[in-house]
């Protein structure tokens, strides 16, 4: 999506919006791509109508949520939308990384992405009521979060008032979107003895990425430069394949999805698989997952030494290399990976049993 450089005339755009909107049933989203601005831009002018933007004191105003009672959050990349029903409880920050470690939401945040906020109110037409929606400098959105406790009113309300940014007049200038040039490096020019000794002595799956940055790789790159035993690719549908594995099982799942700003977590069960189209869907009371299979271009079981010994995952990946999803069993630190997730991925996808050590 080309992404319009500036400021946009605020009443303007509400008017090609609501033009839009009385056509066809459109979500923010994709009337911000039909429009031709970001969809922050899209949010910013609801301004002194159904929106209020945010000072960006963001760690602040998620710690406020703490009282808003539960709570939707959503986080999204262009291949996979992840949403979880919860309390914000937990809430932390140092420094520009926050946490929100509740039993049911789950986020690891990099504020540095964090460039807007608004608080939305779209009740009034039969939209999805409430939220607070953030975007980086691109109009991008990062996570949004939805009012699902009307006896929260109060404090969505408070928030509204109390982080009331200065200016409200429904602009938002916003950078062009260019995607980074990846210079990869030749795989002949990687020390692969010293990656693949490195990658057999991982203690942590969090020094996963100081490896990478170490030898200079990529992440799709580390994949085929691996031993086998620790990465083997799988065919393309390995999502679909493992959700209803685990739907059928009842094993407890991990599911990451993220972006530049938020990584969101659902660990838990999965139970109402459902293919729609291109996507394929988790459907559940409180964890929903839409997944576009048809943008899956890699897909790869991964091992990772640690202290408590290996942690699997399913790893699924663009056409440029970017992670879209990360599939783990269910565990916490300190406690070794569960038998059920292994048999898992050894019943779905034959081929790996060999590939172990």
């Amino acid at each position: 999506m080309e992404i319009i450089r500036g400021v946009i005339e605020p009443s303007a755009l509400r008017g090609r919006w609501e033009q839009l909107k009385a056509e066809r049933k459109v979500r923010n989203r994709e009337a911000a791509s039909l429009l031709g601005v970001s969809e922050g831009q899209l949010i910013a002018s609801l301004c002194k109508t159904a929106a209020t933007r945010l000072d960006p004191r963001f760690p602040e105003i998620l710690k406020s949520l703490q009282n808003a009672g539960r709570t939707m959050a959503l986080t999204r990349n262009e291949a996979c939308v992840h949403e979880r029903v919860g309390v914000y409880e937990d809430v932390s920050h140092e420094g520009p990384v926050g946490l929100v470690l509740g039993p049911d939401i789950d986020l690891r945040i990099f504020y540095r992405g964090w460039s807007a906020g608004f608080a939305v109110d779209e009740s009034h037409d039969g939209g999805p009521g409430r939220s607070l929606q953030f975007f980086d400098k691109h109009g991008q959105a990062i996570h949004k979060i939805y009012m699902r406790d009307e006896g929260a009113r109060g404090a969505w309300e408070q928030v509204s008032r109390e982080f009331a940014f200065g200016d409200q007049s429904g602009t938002l200038a916003v950078e062009t979107y260019t995607p980074p040039v990846k210079n990869l490096r030749p795989d002949e020019a990687v020390d692969v003895p010293g990656f693949r000794k490195a990658w057999a002595g991982l203690q942590d799956t969090h020094d996963f990425f100081g490896m990478l940055k170490k030898f200079d790789v990529a992440r799709t790159q580390a994949m085929r430069l691996a031993d086998r035993q620790f990465a083997c690719p799988v065919p393309l549908d390995a999502p679909t394949q493992v959700l209803r594995a685990a739907a059928k099982w009842g094993v407890p799942i991990m599911v990451f999805v993220g972006n530049p700003g938020c990584i969101q977590i659902h660990t838990g069960t999965v139970k109402n698989v459902q293919a729609m189209g291109p996507w394929i869907n988790v459907m559940d009371p409180e964890f929903n997952l839409h997944l576009r299979q048809d943008l899956v271009a890699e897909a790869w079981v991964v091992r990772k030494p640690t202290v408590d010994g290996i942690v699997t995952s399913l790893e699924i990946f663009d056409s440029e290399g970017e992670l879209i999803a990360q599939f783990f069993g269910a565990r916490k630190p300190g406690i070794p990976e569960k038998a059920e997730w292994r048999d898992l991925l050894d019943a779905t996808f034959p081929a790996l049993i060999g590939t172990r050590q």
